[in-house]
């Protein structure tokens, strides 16, 4: 399989499920903060920490990098939904929780991918 192919299949797995959490966040929470695309960042983040920690291990082969690294966390993940969400909040002068969006997006993304690196090396 050539790696592209690999790429394709891990994302034809993130991108609906960072689709189905934003949907069922909504649904379930009714709430204007972006708990759907939170959730797919952190556990992205989280998911990625653990790959690449075990990647540089050795313990991952490139191709299985390639599948969950790139494919995977690169669908899930979102950088251009998480802005759009920011730039939204900021419009509507809900400048509390835009702060509050970006600080816990970006603190969680860091810590939770140390987390992750750290049950890896645990693991291997």
């Amino acid at each position: 399989m050539t790696d592209w192919l690999l790429v394709i299949a891990g994302g034809l797995v993130g991108a609906p499920l960072r689709y189905y959490l934003g949907v069922d966040a909504k649904f379930r929470l009714h709430s204007v903060f972006p708990w759907g695309t939170f959730a797919a960042n952190a556990g992205a983040a989280l998911f990625l920490g653990f790959v690449a920690e075990a990647a540089a291990g050795g313990d991952l082969g490139a191709r299985l990098n390639l599948l969950l690294a790139t494919g995977f966390c690169g669908a899930l993940s979102t950088w251009s939904t998480f802005s759009y969400e920011l730039l939204t909040l900021n419009s509507a002068r809900r400048l509390t929780l835009a702060a509050g969006y970006l600080l816990l997006t970006v603190g969680a993304g860091v810590g939770l991918s140390f987390a992750g690196a750290a049950v890896a090396r645990a693991a291997f």
